[in-house]
Protein backbone atom coordinates (compact mmCIF):
# COMPACT_ATOMS: atom_id res chain seq x y z
CA UNK A 1 0.00 0.00 0.00
CA UNK A 2 1.63 3.42 -0.84
CA UNK A 3 0.94 6.23 1.33
CA UNK A 4 0.04 9.32 -1.12
CA UNK A 5 0.94 12.87 0.70
CA UNK A 6 -0.84 16.28 -0.48
CA UNK A 7 1.20 19.04 -0.29
CA UNK A 8 -0.54 22.15 -0.62
CA UNK A 9 1.18 24.70 -2.81
CA UNK A 10 2.93 27.54 -1.43
CA UNK A 11 1.29 30.83 -2.65
CA UNK A 12 4.56 32.62 -2.86
CA UNK A 13 5.17 29.83 -6.14
CA UNK A 14 1.65 30.68 -7.71
CA UNK A 15 2.38 35.06 -7.85
CA UNK A 16 5.90 34.55 -8.12
CA UNK A 17 8.05 33.90 -11.98
CA UNK A 18 10.25 31.46 -10.37
CA UNK A 19 11.95 31.23 -13.94
CA UNK A 20 13.14 34.75 -13.40
CA UNK A 21 14.78 33.50 -9.73
CA UNK A 22 17.25 33.80 -8.11
CA UNK A 23 16.28 37.71 -7.84
CA UNK A 24 18.87 40.38 -8.23
CA UNK A 25 18.14 42.07 -4.62
CA UNK A 26 21.09 42.26 -2.53
CA UNK A 27 21.75 39.71 0.49
CA UNK A 28 19.42 41.89 3.77
CA UNK A 29 17.66 43.84 1.27
CA UNK A 30 13.78 44.44 2.33
CA UNK A 31 12.42 44.35 -0.83
CA UNK A 32 11.79 40.54 -0.80
CA UNK A 33 9.60 40.69 2.38
CA UNK A 34 7.92 43.28 0.83
CA UNK A 35 6.90 41.57 -1.95
CA UNK A 36 6.09 38.76 -0.04
CA UNK A 37 3.69 41.06 2.09
CA UNK A 38 1.78 42.15 -1.24
CA UNK A 39 1.46 38.26 -2.61
CA UNK A 40 0.14 37.26 1.01
CA UNK A 41 -2.38 40.96 1.06
CA UNK A 42 -3.78 39.59 -1.98
CA UNK A 43 -4.28 36.30 -0.72
CA UNK A 44 -6.08 37.44 2.58
CA UNK A 45 -8.52 39.87 -0.04
CA UNK A 46 -9.40 37.15 -2.31
CA UNK A 47 -8.49 39.20 -4.76
CA UNK A 48 -8.74 38.26 -8.59
CA UNK A 49 -5.25 37.75 -10.22
CA UNK A 50 -6.66 38.56 -13.40
CA UNK A 51 -7.91 42.18 -12.37
CA UNK A 52 -4.96 43.56 -10.97
CA UNK A 53 -1.89 45.50 -12.62
CA UNK A 54 1.43 46.30 -11.01
CA UNK A 55 3.15 49.28 -12.57
CA UNK A 56 6.74 49.87 -11.34
CA UNK A 57 9.18 52.64 -12.42
CA UNK A 58 13.34 52.53 -12.16
CA UNK A 59 15.07 51.42 -8.95
CA UNK A 60 15.76 48.49 -7.07
CA UNK A 61 12.03 48.37 -6.22
CA UNK A 62 10.82 48.92 -9.46
CA UNK A 63 12.25 45.43 -10.83
CA UNK A 64 9.31 43.30 -8.27
CA UNK A 65 6.64 44.07 -11.39
CA UNK A 66 9.08 41.84 -13.31
CA UNK A 67 9.15 39.17 -10.70
CA UNK A 68 5.58 38.83 -10.19
CA UNK A 69 2.71 36.71 -12.23
CA UNK A 70 0.85 39.47 -12.51
CA UNK A 71 0.35 41.76 -15.78
CA UNK A 72 2.77 43.84 -14.79
CA UNK A 73 4.35 47.49 -16.33
CA UNK A 74 8.37 48.25 -15.95
CA UNK A 75 7.89 51.83 -17.14
CA UNK A 76 10.67 54.35 -17.15
CA UNK A 77 11.99 56.77 -14.15
CA UNK A 78 9.71 58.89 -12.25
CA UNK A 79 6.74 57.95 -14.45
CA UNK A 80 5.07 55.18 -12.89
CA UNK A 81 2.37 57.09 -11.77
CA UNK A 82 1.19 58.41 -15.17
CA UNK A 83 1.30 54.82 -16.81
CA UNK A 84 -0.56 53.94 -13.58
CA UNK A 85 -2.89 56.60 -14.14
CA UNK A 86 -3.58 56.25 -18.41
CA UNK A 87 -4.26 51.80 -17.28
CA UNK A 88 -6.75 52.84 -14.47
CA UNK A 89 -8.87 55.40 -16.86
CA UNK A 90 -8.46 52.75 -19.75
CA UNK A 91 -9.35 50.09 -17.76
CA UNK A 92 -10.99 51.21 -14.99
CA UNK A 93 -12.20 47.84 -13.44
CA UNK A 94 -8.53 46.86 -12.89
CA UNK A 95 -6.91 46.90 -9.55
CA UNK A 96 -3.73 48.96 -10.30
CA UNK A 97 -0.86 48.97 -7.85
CA UNK A 98 2.51 50.74 -8.26
CA UNK A 99 5.19 48.89 -6.49
CA UNK A 100 8.17 51.21 -6.84
CA UNK A 101 11.27 53.08 -4.85
CA UNK A 102 11.57 56.47 -3.17
CA UNK A 103 14.03 57.71 -5.66
CA UNK A 104 11.17 56.94 -8.37
CA UNK A 105 8.36 57.95 -6.85
CA UNK A 106 9.54 60.96 -4.50
CA UNK A 107 12.19 62.21 -6.48
CA UNK A 108 12.13 62.29 -9.97
CA UNK A 109 8.36 61.46 -9.66
CA UNK A 110 7.53 63.86 -6.95
CA UNK A 111 5.28 66.19 -8.90
CA UNK A 112 3.08 62.99 -10.07
CA UNK A 113 2.64 62.05 -6.49
CA UNK A 114 1.44 64.97 -5.69
CA UNK A 115 -0.87 65.40 -8.69
CA UNK A 116 -2.17 61.79 -8.41
CA UNK A 117 -3.13 62.36 -4.96
CA UNK A 118 -4.57 65.46 -5.58
CA UNK A 119 -7.21 63.80 -8.37
CA UNK A 120 -7.46 60.92 -6.20
CA UNK A 121 -6.61 58.46 -8.58
CA UNK A 122 -7.74 54.84 -7.11
CA UNK A 123 -5.10 53.16 -7.32
CA UNK A 124 -2.79 51.83 -4.43
CA UNK A 125 0.72 52.93 -3.72
CA UNK A 126 3.53 50.97 -2.26
CA UNK A 127 6.55 52.60 -2.02
CA UNK A 128 10.27 51.09 -0.17
CA UNK A 129 12.03 53.68 1.30
CA UNK A 130 15.80 52.66 2.20
CA UNK A 131 16.94 55.97 1.82
CA UNK A 132 19.22 56.66 -1.04
CA UNK A 133 19.23 55.93 -4.73
CA UNK A 134 20.65 51.79 -3.98
CA UNK A 135 20.18 50.78 -7.52
CA UNK A 136 22.93 53.06 -9.15
CA UNK A 137 25.56 53.50 -6.02
CA UNK A 138 23.77 54.86 -2.73
CA UNK A 139 23.79 58.34 -3.85
CA UNK A 140 21.87 61.31 -1.58
CA UNK A 141 17.99 60.67 -2.21
CA UNK A 142 14.96 63.26 -1.41
CA UNK A 143 14.49 61.04 1.88
CA UNK A 144 17.59 60.22 3.10
CA UNK A 145 17.71 61.34 6.85
CA UNK A 146 19.88 64.73 8.04
CA UNK A 147 23.51 63.88 9.25
CA UNK A 148 23.43 60.27 6.97
CA UNK A 149 26.16 59.74 4.80
CA UNK A 150 25.72 58.50 1.78
CA UNK A 151 28.13 58.09 -1.10
CA UNK A 152 27.33 61.58 -2.04
CA UNK A 153 27.11 63.12 1.17
CA UNK A 154 30.29 61.25 2.78
CA UNK A 155 30.39 63.71 5.76
CA UNK A 156 26.85 64.04 6.40
CA UNK A 157 23.55 65.22 4.72
CA UNK A 158 22.59 68.67 5.54
CA UNK A 159 19.86 68.73 3.41
CA UNK A 160 16.33 68.56 4.70
CA UNK A 161 13.84 64.94 3.78
CA UNK A 162 10.81 65.26 3.03
CA UNK A 163 7.81 63.44 5.25
CA UNK A 164 6.13 61.62 2.74
CA UNK A 165 3.14 60.48 4.12
CA UNK A 166 3.10 64.41 5.16
CA UNK A 167 3.19 65.09 1.72
CA UNK A 168 0.78 62.43 0.04
CA UNK A 169 -1.78 63.19 2.90
CA UNK A 170 -1.86 67.15 2.47
CA UNK A 171 -1.86 66.36 -1.43
CA UNK A 172 -5.26 64.51 -0.42
CA UNK A 173 -5.04 60.75 -0.43
CA UNK A 174 -7.96 58.95 1.17
CA UNK A 175 -5.49 56.06 3.13
CA UNK A 176 -1.45 57.05 4.37
CA UNK A 177 0.22 54.28 6.42
CA UNK A 178 3.84 53.53 7.88
CA UNK A 179 5.38 50.26 8.60
CA UNK A 180 8.71 49.29 8.38
CA UNK A 181 9.26 45.21 6.66
CA UNK A 182 9.62 43.94 10.42
CA UNK A 183 6.25 44.62 10.87
CA UNK A 184 5.49 42.05 8.42
CA UNK A 185 1.64 40.94 9.81
CA UNK A 186 0.71 44.86 10.16
CA UNK A 187 2.53 45.48 6.87
CA UNK A 188 0.52 42.21 4.81
CA UNK A 189 -3.03 43.83 6.33
CA UNK A 190 -1.99 47.63 5.81
CA UNK A 191 -1.65 46.46 2.34
CA UNK A 192 -4.81 44.76 1.98
CA UNK A 193 -7.04 47.43 3.45
CA UNK A 194 -5.17 49.50 0.81
CA UNK A 195 -5.85 47.42 -2.40
CA UNK A 196 -9.94 47.39 -1.63
CA UNK A 197 -10.21 51.27 -0.56
CA UNK A 198 -11.92 53.85 -3.19
CA UNK A 199 -9.68 57.11 -3.51
CA UNK A 200 -5.70 57.16 -3.65
CA UNK A 201 -4.12 55.15 -1.08
CA UNK A 202 -0.14 55.16 -0.16
CA UNK A 203 1.41 52.89 2.10
CA UNK A 204 5.16 54.00 2.52
CA UNK A 205 7.75 50.67 3.45
CA UNK A 206 10.31 51.43 4.97
CA UNK A 207 13.40 48.71 4.44
CA UNK A 208 17.20 48.08 4.78
CA UNK A 209 19.87 48.80 1.89
CA UNK A 210 22.96 47.06 4.03
CA UNK A 211 24.86 47.01 0.91
CA UNK A 212 24.91 50.71 0.47
CA UNK A 213 23.10 53.31 2.89
CA UNK A 214 23.63 50.26 5.79
CA UNK A 215 27.15 50.28 5.10
CA UNK A 216 27.65 53.81 5.43
CA UNK A 217 25.48 54.47 8.73
CA UNK A 218 26.86 51.62 10.60
CA UNK A 219 24.47 48.97 9.74
CA UNK A 220 26.30 47.14 7.30
CA UNK A 221 23.70 43.58 8.05
CA UNK A 222 20.40 43.94 7.25
CA UNK A 223 19.83 42.30 10.14
CA UNK A 224 21.42 45.51 11.82
CA UNK A 225 19.07 47.66 10.79
CA UNK A 226 16.31 45.47 11.86
CA UNK A 227 17.75 45.22 15.29
CA UNK A 228 17.26 49.43 14.41
CA UNK A 229 13.64 49.02 13.29
CA UNK A 230 12.70 47.01 16.67
CA UNK A 231 14.56 49.28 19.05
CA UNK A 232 13.14 52.53 17.16
CA UNK A 233 9.61 51.99 15.94
CA UNK A 234 6.35 53.25 17.81
CA UNK A 235 2.48 51.95 16.48
CA UNK A 236 1.11 55.61 16.74
CA UNK A 237 -2.29 54.94 14.58
CA UNK A 238 -3.71 58.00 13.81
CA UNK A 239 -0.79 60.06 14.45
CA UNK A 240 -0.66 63.84 12.91
CA UNK A 241 1.08 63.62 9.28
CA UNK A 242 2.95 66.38 10.00
CA UNK A 243 4.90 65.04 12.99
CA UNK A 244 6.29 61.87 11.05
CA UNK A 245 9.79 62.87 10.00
CA UNK A 246 12.41 60.55 10.42
CA UNK A 247 15.89 61.64 11.86
CA UNK A 248 18.92 59.41 11.48
CA UNK A 249 18.70 57.71 15.20
CA UNK A 250 15.25 59.02 16.58
CA UNK A 251 11.97 57.18 16.60
CA UNK A 252 10.46 56.02 13.29
CA UNK A 253 6.58 56.21 14.27
CA UNK A 254 4.27 53.76 12.63
CA UNK A 255 1.01 52.89 12.03
CA UNK A 256 -2.23 53.71 10.00
CA UNK A 257 -2.71 57.67 9.87
CA UNK A 258 -4.97 58.53 7.46
CA UNK A 259 -8.60 56.73 6.39
CA UNK A 260 -11.03 58.89 5.17
CA UNK A 261 -13.50 58.74 2.29
CA UNK A 262 -13.47 61.06 -0.53
CA UNK A 263 -14.69 60.88 -4.44
CA UNK A 264 -12.50 59.52 -6.34
CA UNK A 265 -10.99 60.82 -9.93
CA UNK A 266 -13.51 58.55 -12.20
CA UNK A 267 -16.93 59.44 -9.54
CA UNK A 268 -15.89 62.77 -10.35
CA UNK A 269 -15.73 62.35 -14.18
CA UNK A 270 -19.04 60.48 -13.77
CA UNK A 271 -20.50 63.31 -11.80
CA UNK A 272 -19.77 66.03 -14.52
CA UNK A 273 -20.83 63.56 -17.71
CA UNK A 274 -24.11 63.40 -15.71
CA UNK A 275 -24.29 67.09 -15.22
CA UNK A 276 -23.56 67.80 -19.00
CA UNK A 277 -26.31 65.29 -20.07
CA UNK A 278 -28.77 66.73 -18.00
CA UNK A 279 -28.12 70.47 -19.75
CA UNK A 280 -28.30 68.88 -22.75
CA UNK A 281 -31.97 67.48 -22.05
CA UNK A 282 -33.33 70.55 -20.84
Amino acid sequence: MTNTVTVEQNIMDEFLRLDRMPHIWCAGCGIGPAVGCFIKAIHRDSLDPDKIAVVSGIGCAGRAAGYLRLDSFHTTHGRALPFATGLKLGKPELNVVVFSGDGDLVSIGGNHLIHTARRNMDMTVICINNFNYGMTGGQLGPTTPVDARSTTSPYGNFENPFNIPYIVAASGATYVARWTVLHARQLERSIAEAMVKPGFSFIEVISPCPALYGRMNKQPQGLDTMHSYQERSIVRDGADPRDLAITIDGPIVVGKFVDIERPTYWEQYEQLLDRIGGKENQ
